[in-house]
């Protein structure tokens, strides 16, 4: 039975990679250098041809890294590597909750050393090439070595207790899991900024002028009730501009990166808040949450019944059945179902941002927030042809020509 396990394993990986190339290769031979009839006045000849270039470089990269990607995989599941990880563990420990820390641990920083390089490369490389990188030598270092603390002591103590109550609970582990989760996931969004972030940047309130009093009237005509108004020092890493909702009740926040501030005229600012404002208004947070609550308590009731099997365990090489070995064999095993799952959040979200712009749009923003939307998208050299079918299966935010026009209906 385990033989037929490894070879569906080895089938999902290569369809898998097979696919995701497929339509990266759609997506590539959708550029174009000729700049289309619908994308003038929004880019011109030179910042077009530097937006293909600019895809172009990121689709070679892809390529490189999702082939030796792909490859570290295959040798590890084609070799037993991660069976033999686990057989060499147990030589100095046999502690359920030790082992997987050990074993996740170990592959975690073999990844990283693998991967650095390539991080490397497109920060100081790549995006330094097309005038986006402001991030130092040290920001990126520092900035690397806290993502480790943090993947660490976060990641290490969720995956610690979540051993702990498989242990203690077996078969309905899922649902204290999916307890615990559910606990973090509420947690993180409601005290994300204000514990993690500042790890990494600085956020300081927004000052009081022309620009704060802009935001105050429409959240008043909005009915939505906004205190917290922050301005993050987004530029210390790189020229795109971005803005965020997070948080609930008296912990929501707005957060705009000073590169946003730096481009835009204030109305143009204030619909792209009132987008962001949309998407509360329209409870699609409260929705996204549940929904990804749900896809997780459906994921943790399937691993429930099969961690506890001895075929993926042995389709890995490892002599004992174990949690973590279950788990990294399950993972590969769900790929299809967290495809499709993927691919229908995807169409979800693409339709909250219609809806979002909409409420913008509803409050006399439109033209602003079309304003808005342009600059970003040459601002960030976005690609503003994609394929169709590269859209649908990876596309969480419609392209901004399909906003545009739904935002003149």
């Amino acid at each position: 039975m385990h033989n037929s396990v490894y070879y569906i394993i080895l089938v999902i990986i290569v369809l898998d990679f097979v696919f995701e190339r497929y339509l990266e290769y759609l997506n590539s031979n959708s550029l174009s250098v000729n700049l289309p009839d619908e994308l003038k006045g929004i880019y011109n000849e030179e910042q077009y041809a530097r937006s293909q270039k600019y895809e172009k470089a990121k689709s070679r990269f892809s390529l490189i890294t999702a082939t030796l990607s792909f490859f570290v995989v295959i040798l590890m599941f084609a070799f037993g590597g991660f069976g033999w990880l686990d057989n060499y563990l147990r030589q100095w420990t046999t502690n359920p909750i030790w082992l997987a820390l050990l074993f996740f641990g170990i592959i975690g920083l073999a990844s990283d050393i693998l991967t650095l390089p390539f991080g490397w490369y497109s920060t100081f490389v790549i995006e330094e090439r097309f005038g986006f990188n402001k991030t130092t030598v040290k920001t990126f270092i520092l900035d690397h070595i806290k993502s480790l603390l943090l993947a660490a002591v976060i990641g290490g103590g969720l995956l610690a207790l979540i051993v702990w109550i498989y242990e203690q609970t077996q078969g309905m582990f899922w649902i204290y899991t999916l307890i615990v989760i559910t606990a973090f996931s509420l947690f993180m969004t409601m005290f994300y900024s204000t514990l993690i972030v500042p790890l990494f940047n600085k956020q300081k309130p927004l000052q009081d002028g022309e620009l704060r009093d802009a935001i105050q009237r429409f959240s008043e005509r909005a009915g939505f009730k906004l205190d917290n108004i922050f301005v993050i020092d987004g530029s210390k890493r790189s020229t795109k501009a971005n803005a965020y909702f997070t948080g609930f009740g008296a912990k929501k926040r707005i957060v705009l990166y000073d590169t946003l501030m730096d481009e835009m005229e204030n109305e143009e600012i204030v619909a792209v808040l009132a987008h962001e404002i949309g998407h509360y208004k329209k409870k699609h947070i409260v929705f996204g949450l549940s929904l990804s609550l749900l896809n997780t308590a459906v994921m943790l009731y399937i691993f429930s019944l099969v961690v506890g099997q001895p075929e993926p365990a042995l389709a890995l090489g490892a002599n004992v059945v174990s949690f973590h070995v279950g788990l990294v064999a399950f993972g590969i095993l769900y790929t299809p179902l967290s495809f499709l799952i993927g691919m229908g959040m995807n169409v979800f979200s693409r339709k909250n941002e219609y809806q979002a712009d909409s409420f913008a749009a509803s409050y006399g923003l439109a033209e602003a927030l079309g304003n808005s939307l342009k600059k970003l998208s040459v601002k960030n050299l976005s690609n503003l042809t994609p394929h169709k079918a590269y859209v649908f299966f990876h596309y969480s935010h419609p392209p901004l020509l399909a906003r545009l026009k739904n935002l003149k209906k």
